[in-house]
């Protein structure tokens, strides 16, 4: 019975998003608590939902006072240099642009923090995606991805999970995957330049306005109007025409596009300067938040912040408490710069924490009624025995579905013993059922359970439903490609 009601309050949840009938937050909160009164267990729901969000708190906190630290650092101008890069490799072109945001979430997902690398990414490619009237859910699917894949990273978290689970060592498990989860990356860009050549045909051949030939209009692009005093500016971006397909533009988005009028209106080259509904606002050489004179400063204390969480020297909410309180009072010193700017990103910092919470609200009733257990008893026991030599195929292919519907505390302490075990009965040594496990991350990363994505869809202004339809399929064909990879390479 908890097993037929844990998949289907999955599947109510997951529909209703999709189909736009629940806002996340709502579905988050009545879904579960509507499940937990017909699995008889409605008198515990207040425990159920106190221990849940005992439980992501420390997470919350992490989230908060990370949107602060790196949004004053995304302020301050430490990340310019590494978007200037990325946008003058992307030009005005819509493919670049779309493999930009793939090598650009790459690279920021070394620190192994999904919610650090989204900041970065949306608030660099944002603005271009506006600017171009390109799909806002190809920019969020291609980062998520990309991150996925990377989140693999010894101090990632799913790694070290399995590690722990299985008293491995998380070199072992990680360092012999590198060549698959390789593959999984190359995929990922090959992935963004189709993408990226689909968006291209969609929006037409892009040329700067004042420009006769295509390759110097690709190399000059249109400043920003300074913010006023207070405000983050915009990222300077290309205002475009686009001569084959304005009437493509002109008529909305493409499938699964959650970008309005304002992108089709920028793809005519309308202004000059990011509109507010552009939100954030980065690379404007001439915004006041810049501190270039602090850069160094900035770069050292980010480097320090992120060594200590890798060292893990103190509890990652801690660092990021205590780098956003330095970062405020060393590069904003007067008080009303500093409220300021954490105003300006308390839009980003009450949605997150809202989307925690509220999950805290639908993992609380799936772990405190037992159905999560009973969907992976259920799940174990529906293998054949026939399948015991192919444990670690098994695995892969499990992890999927399970790192979506299930956290990975769950799936790596609760079903990777048993699949492990399992395997073990079958000669399957526990390190190649360890690097099956790392499979799905590229899923799981889309999951709704995963705090950090409620950051990339909530700063990307993309429904998150939308997200999940076009992504989910791609990040399943990516994992997939993981373990196809791991098994030619016998990885796994």
């Amino acid at each position: 019975m908890l097993t037929f009601l844990g998949f289907a309050m999955i599947a109510t949840f997951l529909v209703l998003i999709m189909m736009k009938k629940m806002s996340p937050i709502a579905a988050l909160v009545l879904i579960p608590a509507l499940f937990c009164v017909f699995a008889g267990k409605g008198a515990h729901l207040g425990d159920y939902v106190i221990d849940g969000v005992g439980k992501l708190a420390p997470t919350a906190a992490m989230l908060m006072f990370a949107i602060v630290y790196f949004g004053v650092m995304i302020d301050v101008g430490l990340f310019d240099p590494i978007v200037r890069g990325i946008l003058r490799f992307c030009k005005a072109d819509p493919m670049r642009v779309v493999v930009g945001t793939a090598v650009l979430a790459a690279i920021v997902s070394l620190d192994g923090d999904g919610s650090t690398t989204f900041m970065i990414t949306v608030s660099a490619m944002y603005p271009l995606y506006k600017r171009l009237g390109l799909s806002l859910v190809v920019m969020t699917g291609v980062a998520a991805t990309a991150n996925g894949v990377m989140n693999t990273l010894p101090w990632g978290g799913p790694t070290a999970r399995a590690a722990t689970a299985l008293k491995l060592d998380a070199a072992d498990i990680f360092v012999p995957m590198i060549p698959a989860l390789a593959m999984g990356l190359l995929f990922v860009f090959v992935l963004a330049y189709v993408l990226g050549v689909k968006e291209r045909r969609r929006v037409g051949t892009l040329v700067l306005p004042g420009q006769v030939e295509r390759e110097a209009a690709e190399e000059e692009l249109v400043p920003a109007a300074p913010a006023a005093s207070g405000a983050s500016a915009p990222v300077s971006a290309p205002a475009v025409t686009s001569a084959p397909a304005a009437s493509a533009s002109a008529s909305g988005e493409g499938a699964g596009s959650p970008a309005g009028p304002d992108a089709a209106s920028a793809a005519h080259g309308g202004g000059d300067a990011a509109t507010p509904e552009d939100g954030f606002q980065g690379l404007d050489p001439h915004r006041p938040t810049l501190r270039p004179h602090l850069y160094w400063f900035n770069a050292g204390v980010t480097v320090a912040l992120l060594t200590a969480m890798i060292m893990e020297l103190l509890p990652i909410p801690v660092l990021f408490l205590l780098g956003a309180a330095l970062a405020l009072t060393v590069n904003f010193p007067h008080m009303p710069d500093q409220k300021a700017r954490i105003a300006a990103h308390a839009d980003n910092v009450l949605n997150v924490a809202g989307m925690v919470f509220a999950a805290a609200v639908f993992t609380g009733v799936l772990t405190g009624t037992g159905m999560v257990k009973h969907m992976a008893d259920w799940l174990v026991g529906a293998i054949p025995e026939g399948m015991g030599p192919h444990m670690a195929l098994v695995t892969g292919l499990l992890s999927l579905p399970l790192t979506y519907f299930m956290s990975n505390d769950g799936f790596y302490f609760g079903v990777l013993p048993v699949l492990a075990e399992a395997g073990a009965a079958h000669g399957v040594s526990p390190l190649e059922i360890a690097r099956a496990s790392l499979v799905g991350q590229a899923l799981h990363m889309s999951s709704p359970l995963v705090p950090a994505v409620y950051v990339l869809v909530g700063m990307a202004k993309v429904e998150f439903g939308d997200h999940t339809r076009f992504t989910v399929k791609w990040a399943a064909l990516t994992s997939l490609v993981v373990l196809a990879a791991g098994m030619l390479f016998g990885i796994i």
